[in-house]
């Protein structure tokens, strides 16, 4: 299952926003309001929660400074990555936008395929209020 949010305008340098990204503690900033749990669990790892659906890890896994980087899932039981595309505008603004890669049964990617798509657009809203 793959999705994509829609590519928002950040005002922040493309170097500035990767680096905003690229430090996981941040994500709490662009979590939904339905957040029930965000925790660090290493410099490069963090663990949320929202509202009536399960935990997920999500470690940084690969950086391509300033144009992209992967969050993948920690655990095998919903493996999935989370990538972030950086494109500079010019020196004080950039575009941004999440693209949601997971490999789910067609069951699976039916019942969270509207949360998912959901909780990406509300990733990129926020990351575009920066």
């Amino acid at each position: 299952m793959n999705l994509t949010s829609r590519k928002v305008t950040v005002q922040k340098p493309a170097e500035a926003l990767f680096d905003f990204l690229c430090d996981v503690k941040n994500f709490e900033k662009l979590m939904p309001d339905t957040i029930s749990k965000f925790e660090i669990i290493r410099d490069d790892a963090f663990v949320f929660a929202l509202k009536g659906m399960p935990e997920i890890a999500l470690e940084l896994k690969e950086v391509n400074s300033p144009i992209q980087l992967t969050l993948g899932a920690i655990s095998d039981k919903l493996p999935f990555t989370l990538i972030g595309n950086i494109e500079a505008i010019n020196e004080l603004s950039s575009y941004v936008s999440l693209q949601f890669e997971g490999d789910f049964n067609p069951m699976m990617a039916m019942m969270i395929k509207g949360p998912i798509t959901k909780f990406i657009e509300t990733l990129s809203s926020n990351l575009e209020g920066l």
